[in-house]
């Protein structure tokens, strides 16, 4: 079984085996170091923890009788710092925060923060340029219940010379006030967030999830948050029971986020799994996500940050993931006035979640708010109500139910109107479809580009067993049940080799499609 070393780091490596299968193998296989078994897995991506730095290792897969081995050097550390040492104590109960603090910032370039098995009761933690943070098996970071102990971060700070201004706190698309996350980064460079520990919001213990809309204090604030960030690698760590959004990178390049496992209570509210909002270069593998909102969504901030900090969301590779409940397993929006574009997303399980693909954007986002080149490819969709959406009338924000917003009739086109390109999906099962297959609501004034839908075979629940639901989130929208193909403003819909087994309906219903492609499509009863 080939493989490919994908991230080294100073005490672990990450690897994913060359294969068409999705998320995992059909039988498990064993990874050894210098030929010694440490575990046997079946999934495609796999961690090994635990090693030394600066050592040269033999990585192996042996998978039915044969073993693959590949060379690679762990990465130099300069110093390892245990928190212990500088008084934390890991009992659950005691402050920990300035101890923890303080082996951060004495941490010299290239050293480690090490934090031992134990429960570290802490306000947020502040990370920086070249260093590591080390959860040991069993360490975990587990968040004061206290809002009133976390600080605040402010939204827009003008500089000295009132020629820009710095941003510290986000809300939902805005330069808004807000708590500072748990674990948190500035302006850092070359860091890594190393596992198998934990960082727990501990919101199940305190009031972050009631009254979720209204602001108190601040905003509610995230579990890890890496704000204009660059080389940030996070790996094999639980990250759970947030505030808010759960992982969330800011307006940052270069990241790598390998084998985590991202967990909230199916009712916590807006707390989505991972959120790249306005960053580049986005690299999420062999991940698990099982969250109370969209597994993953991808933002680019609303029309404020476009206008004046403007940054795409784009060339981000999502694959061998595995995402379990939730109300999309990928969402793109509905804060993406800055765009977004090249997202790829591979060889991932979406399993029970509302909706699997979700696009959802609406008047008002911009004109920088173009969303093109998203692909979806080589997914199994299990008990996914609704495996595609479109929405161009999401009704988010205070003003998202007003006519302006939800209006039907084509409005002028403005520098207020955003616009979708290409979504295409290919080689992809459904298993377990209830209300539709595809809905698609695009503007009068500006229709979706062009659904590209290519080898999908869909299989809808029994009669008895589906729900009727709403497929998208605006006004004057009925809910749907059993239905297959719906199209409404799109400009081109390109349908091939699709079957449908158990829709309610026999054809597509299209309004307003301006050329229609159907190859092979085949409805089952």
């Amino acid at each position: 079984m080939e493989f490919n070393i994908v991230e080294v780091f100073n005490r672990s490596v990450t690897i994913e085996l060359v294969s068409d299968a999705i998320f995992r193998q059909e039988k498990e296989f064993d990874v050894t170091i210098d030929g010694e078994k440490r575990f046997s897995s079946d999934r495609n991506v796999v961690s090994v923890t635990g090693l030394l730095p600066d050592r040269k290792y033999r990585i192996g897969v042996t998978y039915d009788g044969e073993t693959v081995e590949k060379e690679f050097t762990t990465e130099h550390e300069s110093v390892l710092l245990n928190v212990r040492q500088f008084g934390a104590k890991g009992d659950g109960k005691t402050m920990d925060t300035a101890a923890i603090q303080a082996a951060i910032m004495c941490c010299p370039k290239d050293g480690t923060v090490y934090l031992p098995e134990g429960e570290y009761y802490t306000t947020p933690l502040f990370l920086k340029s070249d260093m590591t943070l080390y959860l040991d098996e069993g360490a975990v970071i587990l968040g004061d219940t206290d809002r009133t102990h976390y600080p605040i971060m402010p939204g827009m700070v003008r500089s000295t010379d009132e020629k820009s201004e710095f941003n510290f706190g986000t809300w939902e698309g805005n330069p808004l006030t807000n708590f500072a996350s748990l674990v948190c980064a500035f302006d850092a460079s070359n860091l890594n967030i190393i596992g198998p520990g934990t960082i727990d919001g501990n919101a199940q213990n305190s009031d972050w999830w009631k009254d979720a809309k209204k602001k108190r204090i601040a905003w509610r604030p995230n579990a890890l948050f890496l704000a204009r960030c660059e080389n940030v690698r996070v790996q094999s760590i639980t990250v759970q029971n947030s505030g808010c959004w759960t992982v969330h990178p800011y307006y940052s390049e270069n990241l790598s986020f390998l084998n985590l496992y991202i967990h909230n209570p199916s009712d916590s509210p807006n707390t989505d799994g991972l959120d790249p909002e306005s960053c580049k270069n986005v690299k999420i593998l062999g991940t698990v996500i099982s969250v109370g909102d969209d597994c993953i969504a991808i933002k680019s901030g609303k029309y404020y940050m476009s206008l004046v900090h403007h940054k795409v969301s784009e060339d981000m590779v999502i694959r061998n993931c595995r995402f379990e409940r939730g109300h999309g397993s990928v969402t793109v929006g509905s804060e993406i006035a800055g765009g977004v574009k090249n997202v790829r997303v591979s060889q991932c399980i979406f399993d029970g979640t509302d909706r699997g693909l979700r696009i959802k954007t609406r008047r008002g986002r911009g004109e920088r708010s173009v969303l093109d080149d998203i692909c979806f490819e080589k997914i199994d969709m299990t008990g996914v109500h609704m495996p595609f959406t479109v929405n161009m009338f999401y009704f988010c924000d205070p003003d998202g139910h007003s006519d302006y917003v939800q209006n039907q009739e084509p409005a002028p086109v403005d520098e207020m109107t955003p616009a979708i390109g290409t979504i295409s999906g290919k080689d992809i099962n459904v298993d377990g479809a209830s209300a539709c297959v595809l809905c698609a609501v695009g503007l009068p004034e500006s229709p979706v580009g062009r659904l590209d839908f290519e080898n999908i075979k869909v299989k809808f629940l029994p009669e008895n067993e589906r729900i009727a639901e709403r497929p998208v989130m605006m006004d004057n929208f009925g809910e749907m049940n059993g239905r297959s193909i719906y199209a409404k403003n799109v400009k081109e819909l390109v349908l091939r080799n699709v079957e449908i087994e158990g829709a309610a309906d026999g054809e597509p219903e299209l309004i307003g499609v301006e050329n229609v492609s159907k190859d092979g499509v085949v409805y089952k009863a």
